[in-house]
């Protein structure tokens, strides 16, 4: 199984690479990968490597799954280790 996230573009920088912002978090990926990548962009990052791009609404709605999926397993950890 593969995980992947969607990330913002936020630079281009030289040598095929380019920062992403990651829920807040920004990282320098690779977009080798992915012909025509622009600021504003959303990309699928796996292991530092964009692998598609992914429009603006289906990127805030993988995100809120995510967002989801991690409330979640807090609110079970704090019912299972009062």
């Amino acid at each position: 199984m593969c995980l992947a996230i969607p990330a913002l573009v936020v630079e281009l920088r030289p040598n095929e690479q380019a920062v992403v912002n990651l829920g807040g978090i920004r990282k320098e990926i690779s977009v080798a990968l992915v012909d025509g990548v622009q600021v504003g962009d959303y990309v699928i990052v796996h292991v530092g490597h964009a692998i598609g791009t992914i429009d603006a609404e289906e990127a805030a709605r993988t995100l809120e799954l995510f967002a989801e999926m991690e409330a979640f397993e807090r609110s079970t950890a704090a019912t299972e280790n009062p």
